[in-house]
């Protein structure tokens, strides 16, 4: 073999995208992963004035609020697979010119059907972006080791975006009508378009048969099927409503026809066999598990610090901003307790560390302790984040590049049923334990107390009505059940994130970093002879 032959055998490939430019690659994935966190949450302030200025019905408000989660949990999978297909770049742009459009037509709606309709086109915006964010940063830093850091940078700014969405709208707010927290969105958009189109670089996958339309189709009834269901039992429905049941048995029946059509096809949309991987399979489960316990003690810390302390909406931010900061120090520091100790250990101590703040939160009562409350977010925030950062890079390296819209869709899909199940999971213990303590409470009719069990806020306006000396014991007693709701939830929260830690055992000891990709080198052929192709 020629020396010339050697040395290109020997040749690193250079993907598309690598070199110097790939930092600021990842600065335009980080803006556009920003826009959808921020989106996702910055509504939520802005619910009382939609319902003052466009008088929905309590269904329409629902929906409002419901839709753009939903549509964009539903159609992950069919994005992600379609970025895979016709180029992650051109799902990523045409996901930023939608999200713009829709959020003129959000911002400007002049009635809650316009508005629904502006939510689910954010949806799809918000699905096309997402997968195609995490598919191209995973061709753009082929190399493990730098992967890792733009990963926790990427996990940094999805901590800050969903922090920052409240506060944002919230100032918004003060000085603009609600349909400003939609118009923030363009000029970003506007901005990034362009930008995205001249940095950012294309990439397929091997393009081997055709796209399933079907199945990505299936996929994206079934979960939507399953997320409106699991939807519906996390805001109190009963698990025997028809509107609560038949989504999730229609959803579970046509994932499970996605799943036996998918290992019949030559070709398939997810290559199943990613989850006999126990890295990759692992990784997805201690997602879930991760974002269970984030967003269900989030919602529950929520409540308490507003209606037990009596503390506003700001002071509340204001509170959990601690949480948010331990999150970014982790995802920027991730990289770097990844090489040292390894996906294993790094997923299983952030499982553990999360426990551990959940147990110290124990001691949340009634009265405002500052100084447990401020350890207990912190160390909840970094062992969260630790253990998303060491599941997402773990699958994401577990993953064959040409499928990395694939996977990432399947991550995202994750982290959406993870939340969504978590509210409805951990909503459900905190109802159980808290709703026989106001039973039966002396001089409350028993209609009241029926009420005052649906949650502590109707309480208080139970109690509000009832006035004199009824109206005070049912208010003392609705805030010592919330409490002992709250132990009760916390203490189921630690079991879930111990059974984490002990799944977490399941990943690789250590980091193996990819020292040479797969590149196909053409070889000087000899004289009479056809050039050969070989693959290092």
């Amino acid at each position: 073999m020629s020396r010339t032959t050697t040395a290109a055998l020997l040749v690193r490939r250079r993907p598309t995208g690598a070199g110097a430019n790939r930092w600021v690659v990842l600065v335009v994935l980080c803006v556009s992963l920003l826009l959808v966190a921020v989106d996702a949450t910055v509504l939520h302030v802005a619910v009382p004035a939609v319902t003052e200025d466009l008088q929905p019905g309590a269904i329409e408000l629902l929906w409002i609020v419901d839709t753009y989660p939903l549509v964009c949990a539903s159609l992950l999978i069919l994005f992600g697979t379609l970025g895979d297909r016709v180029g992650r770049r051109r799902i990523l742009l045409l996901g930023y010119a939608l999200f713009g459009v829709a959020s003129a037509l959000a911002a400007f709606a002049p009635d809650p059907q316009v508005l629904i309709l502006a939510r689910a086109l954010l949806g799809v915006g918000g699905a096309m972006i997402m997968p195609a964010t995490l598919s191209i940063l995973r061709q753009v830093f082929p190399d493990r080791r730098e992967r890792a850091l733009a990963i926790g940078i990427w996990s940094a700014v999805a901590a800050v975006g969903a922090a920052v969405g409240p506060l944002l709208g919230g100032f918004l707010l003060e000085h603009f009508w609600w349909g400003a927290v939609f118009l923030v969105n363009i000029p970003l958009m506007l901005v990034s378009l362009p930008v995205g189109r001249m940095l950012l670089p294309e990439s397929t996958g091997d393009g081997r048969g055709p796209w399933d339309v079907v199945g990505a189709l299936m996929a994206a009834g079934g979960l939507f099927g399953v997320v409106l269901g699991v939807k519906r039992l996390g805001g109190g429905e009963a698990v025997g409503s028809v509107f609560t049941l038949v989504p999730l048995v229609a959803g579970a029946v046509l994932l499970t026809l996605f799943v036996r059509r998918q290992r019949r096809r030559a070709h398939p949309l997810v290559d199943l066999r990613m989850f006999a991987r126990p890295a990759f399979s692992t990784s997805v489960g201690c997602i879930v598990l991760a974002m269970l316990a984030l967003v269900g003690l989030e919602l529950i810390a929520a409540q308490y610090l507003q209606l037990v302390l009596g503390l506003s909406p700001l002071q509340t931010g204001l509170r959990l901003l601690p949480l948010t900061i331990a999150a970014m120090a982790a995802g920027l520091f991730g990289a770097r307790m990844l090489r040292r100790f390894g996906p294993r250990m790094m997923v299983c101590a952030g499982f553990c560390l999360t426990a551990a703040a959940v147990l110290l939160l124990l001691g949340m009562g009634r009265s405002d302790n500052t100084g447990l409350l401020l350890a207990g977010f912190v160390l909840l925030g970094f062992g969260l984040e630790t253990t998303l950062f060491g599941a997402y890079e773990s699958m994401l390296s577990e993953s064959p590049a040409e499928q990395a819209g694939g996977a990432a869709a399947v991550g995202e899909t994750s982290y959406q049923l993870g939340a969504g199940i978590g509210i409805a999971l951990l909503g459900s213990v905190m109802n159980a334990a808290y709703a026989p303590g106001v039973a039966s409470v002396p001089g409350v009719p028993g209609s009241a107390s029926v009420a005052a069990g649906h949650s502590l806020g109707e309480a208080y306006a139970v109690a509000g009505r009832l006035g004199g000396e009824a109206g005070v014991t049912l208010r003392r007693v609705a805030r010592d059940s919330f409490v002992h709701g709250l132990h009760v939830t916390l203490l189921v929260s630690a079991g879930l994130l111990l059974l984490g830690a002990v799944m977490a055992l399941r990943l690789p000891r250590i980091m193996q970093c990819e020292a040479l990709d797969a590149v196909d080198v053409e070889l000087p052929a000899p004289r009479g002879v056809a050039e050969s192709r070989v693959s290092v």
